[in-house]
This record gives structure tokens, sequence and C-alpha cells, in this order.
């Protein structure tokens, strides 16, 4: 046997820190066009209406590379998969920088979506390796670093962009995606695949657990309604803070992404709830916190003082529901945990797609008091599935 085989197969506190900063810094890939839409726009001499575009391809793509590539991680050797994946999104990022035209951009931009999954596949393979005690604490820590970098890619991105351009920051994630595969080759431990199915059974048991777990379905209701809301108000953020009377530039606004890394440190100990049993009591204190929120972001539209206390809540609330979501549905399998990840990053995403398509809308429609309204809305039906499925539906039957 040799010697990576024999490492314990036990998420160590080094261990989980790189996964949380590999995790963050492969789904941060995602957002570092958001804070820079009207800086993009004018470098490629597109519409700012259809630089949104960006932010609705890399959704789309991910949620497709999702779909494509996690389940692998139930049948295929993480320990090759993950660095492999890392690698290809990093010559996606290459394309993206490289990009002379804006629909180059789109194109390349959707490919390094479909790519970046490595965080997705990290956080399945957290919760196989943990003791069972502290899988939430442990998918709770990768998650949230997953959810920082979400936040810190807009503030780098904003202060990378102003200095030295915005094809600069693709480059320099390409290059850290190069640096966290070699790390993680050399971290993981060498786990034997959990089953054996041919490709197009593993992608049609996606499916399957979704239609036979009724706690899967109602679970990934209240998620893809949460990314949504999330992906709309960070969207609509950057159409609000770019136009009077803030008028700020892409540096500042990606500086607001530090507000909602307090909310993510606020939010890091929901998975040390779901392990002492109080997953639905917080999940619906998570929801009130969102409905009052945008409440509060109505009146914030000539603040900045009122948004970036929007911004802590908003992001404290729904990144504390995300490791809620995310944990309940791995306690559902063992064996498909990363087929049941597929199932809620999919949905993730799908939401977060239709959040950023209905952002350029609702500004259009009615700017940000019909962006707050609609986030109002969204919450309380939220509420109201979590009302009704607490009873029994979100309630996970032990196996």
């Amino acid at each position: 046997m040799s010697g990576v085989k024999a490492r314990p197969q036990v998420m160590t506190p080094g261990l989980t820190f790189l996964f949380a900063v590999a995790g963050g810094a492969a789904v941060g890939n995602l957002y570092w066009a958001q804070p820079l839409l009207d800086f993009i726009a004018a470098d490629l001499h597109a519409a700012t209406a259809s630089a949104g575009l960006l932010v609705t391809a890399t959704q789309v793509g991910y949620a497709v590379g999702i779909l494509l590539f996690v389940p692998l991680g139930d049948v295929l050797n993480r320990r090759r998969l993950i660095p492999v994946m890392l690698v290809v999104s990093a010559v996606m990022l290459v394309l993206c920088a490289l990009a002379p035209t804006f629909g180059l951009l789109l194109g390349a931009i959707t490919l390094m979506g479909i790519t970046t999954v490595a965080g997705q596949l990290l956080t399945p393979l957290a919760g196989d390796l943990a003791d069972p005690a502290r899988r939430g604490h442990v998918v709770g820590a990768v998650t949230s670093g997953i959810l920082t970098g979400i936040l810190l890619s807009r503030t780098i991105s904003g202060l990378v962009a102003e200095f030295a351009g915005w094809r600069t920051i693709f480059l320099a994630a390409s290059v850290l995606a190069l640096v966290l595969a070699l790390l993680l080759y050399r971290a993981l431990p060498d786990l034997e695949p959990k089953t054996r199915l041919p490709y197009h059974r593993l992608i049609v048991s996606v499916f399957s657990s979704i239609r036979h777990e009724r706690v899967v379905r109602w679970t990934l209701a209240l998620s893809c309604t949460g990314f949504a809301i999330f992906t709309m108000f960070w969207t609509s953020l950057t159409f609000l803070l770019s136009a009077p009377p803030f008028d700020y530039p892409v540096s500042v606004i990606g500086l607001f992404g530090l507000a909602g890394l307090t909310g993510a440190l606020a939010a890091q100990r929901a998975g040390r709830l779901h392990d002492r049993g109080w997953s639905l009591p917080a999940t619906g204190i998570g929801w009130v916190v969102i409905l009052l929120s945008f409440g509060l972001a109505w009146f914030a539209g000539r603040s900045v003082v009122l948004v970036l206390l929007v911004v802590v809540l908003v992001d404290a609330g729904m990144q504390g529901l995300n490791i809620l979501n995310q944990t309940r549905i791995f306690a559902v399998s063992h064996e498909a945990r990363s087929r049941l990840n597929t199932a809620f990053v999919t949905g993730n995403f799908v939401g977060g797609a239709i959040g950023s398509a209905a952002a350029s809308v609702l500004w259009s429609a009615g700017e940000w008091r019909a962006v707050c309204l609609a986030g109002m809305v969204a919450s309380a039906v939220a509420l109201a599935i979590w009302a009704v499925g607490r009873r029994g539906a979100l309630v996970v039957t032990p196996s």
C-alpha cells in the first residue's frame, strides 16, 4: 500500500482550511466580473444591460458543469478528479483574460463557469472525511470558505481592475487555480470510489434522488429561492452603487464585499446548529432575517450606512441558510453525497441565473425599490414553505 493511501482519512484543521480556501477560490471565479460590468462594457464597447449577461452566463454554465461533473465524485478517485478540474478551469480563465470582444468573453466565461466546479467536489468529500459528530461543523467551515470566496472575489476584482485592468484578475485567478491543484493533489487521501455506475445511470440517479426523497425536494425549493434572492441582491447592488447618488468606482463597489464577509463570519456556526438538532428552527429564523433585511433595504437607496447594514444582514442570513440546507441534504445518504450535492448546487445556480436576470428586469422596471419588493415577496414565500415543511417534509428520517 502506498504512503498516500496510508494517510488517515480525517479532516484535520489544516485540511479543512485548504478545502475552504480552494473551494472559495473556485467558486469566486464566477463573480470576478460582477462588480466590473460597467467597466467591461465600456472597454469592449457593449451596452451595460448586455454586460449583465456575463453574470447570467456564468451561473447557467456553473449549473451545467455541476450536473455534468460533480456526480463523478461518487464513482472516481477525487484525488485526481479535483486537481484536473482546477487545471481545466485555469485554462478557461486565461481565455477570459485574452478575449478581444464581448461575444468571445461571453463564450469563454460560460466555459469557465462549466469547469470551475472543484469547490462542489470538495464539499461532499469533506462530509465523507469528517467525523459524523462534527460533520455539520466541518461542512459549515468549508461552505463558509466557499461563500467567503464569493464575497472576497468582488472586493479583489474591483481593486485589481481599478489599478491593473479587468483582464489581470482573470490571469491571477488562473495562477491561483494551478497552485491549489498542486496542493490538493499532494494533500488529498487516495480514496476508492463509493459506487460503480455507468455515466448515464449516474446522471439519472441525480434526478432519482430528487424524486424519491421528499426532504431533498423541499430543501431544494428553499435553497433555489435563497440563491435567486442572493444573486438578485448583489447584481442590483452593483447597479445601485454605480448610479447617482453614489457614483462609486469599481474599486469602491468591490469593497462592499468586505461588509458581506462580516455576515459570512457570523453565519459560520450554522453547521454546529445542525449538529445540535436545531437546523429547522434556525432555518426559520434565517428567513425572518432575510425578509426584514429587504424591508430595511427599501429605505437604503440613498444611505450608504443602511446599505452596509443590509449587506451584512442579507449575507449572514443567506449564508447560514445555505449551510443548514446543504448539511440537511448530506444527512440523507452517505453513498450518494456527490449526487445530492449536484442536485443542491444545480438548483442553487439555476436560481442564481434567474435572480441575476431578474435584477436587470426589475431595475429597468422600478430600480432599487422594485428589487426590494421582489426580495420581500420571495422571502415571504420561502418562509411559508418552511412553516409547512417543518412539520414533516423538511425532517430528515434516519436511515
